[in-house]
């Protein structure tokens, strides 16, 4: 484990791979296969804090620092097609014109939450690229590549996790796209 763990604000960062218990299974899997985990803290949160915006006005965080992840759905030629997109929390993710041409479908709208939360394994208000089913794309607006501590979710509404943004874009099948969000 680094000593350095990122740090936010005055949230208390632990070890992610040391506390599965503050992750949703499929994000606490992810992280004990990723050669860059060890760079990923975990920090415990009111879940009814979870919201982007009551969670950085509680912790005073800044609304820069945090990326959302939403999923996305389209289909082509009766195939469907999803993607997770993680932008900055102060931008939305382009889904009518950028992630629609990306995924090359005629429309793209936001995945139902229950199915969002069955298929990932996740909380809604949780979910995060960190995990996601491996059938899924995974788009990362090149803006989060940026930011030098981000907090994005764990799977969990009771805890967020904390990793350098660049490393967003290196978890396995990433794709860094560029204006995804607006």
């Amino acid at each position: 484990m680094p000593l350095d763990l990122p740090q936010l604000g005055s949230l208390r960062s632990l070890p992610a791979l040391e506390h599965p218990e503050l992750l949703a299974p499929p994000v606490a899997e992810a992280l004990a296969g990723w050669e860059h985990a060890e760079y990923v803290a975990v920090v415990e949160i009111d879940p009814e804090l979870a919201d982007t915006i009551a969670m950085t006005q509680a912790y005073s965080l800044p609304i820069t620092a945090s990326a959302n992840c939403v999923v996305v759905s389209g289909r082509r030629g009766g195939e469907e097609r999803i993607a997770a997109c993680v932008v900055r929390a102060d931008t939305r993710a382009d889904v009518n014109n950028l992630v629609k041409r990306t995924l090359d479908v005629r429309k793209a709208s936001f995945l139902p939450v229950q199915r969002a939360v069955e298929e990932t394994g996740m909380e809604y208000g949780g979910i995060t690229p960190v995990g996601l089913p491996d059938t899924w794309r995974l788009l990362v607006d090149e803006s989060v590549a940026v930011i030098d501590v981000a907090i994005v979710g764990s799977g969990v509404r009771r805890s967020k996790l904390l990793l350098p943004g660049a490393l967003l874009a290196e978890i396995p099948g990433a794709e860094a796209v560029a204006g995804l969000g607006a």
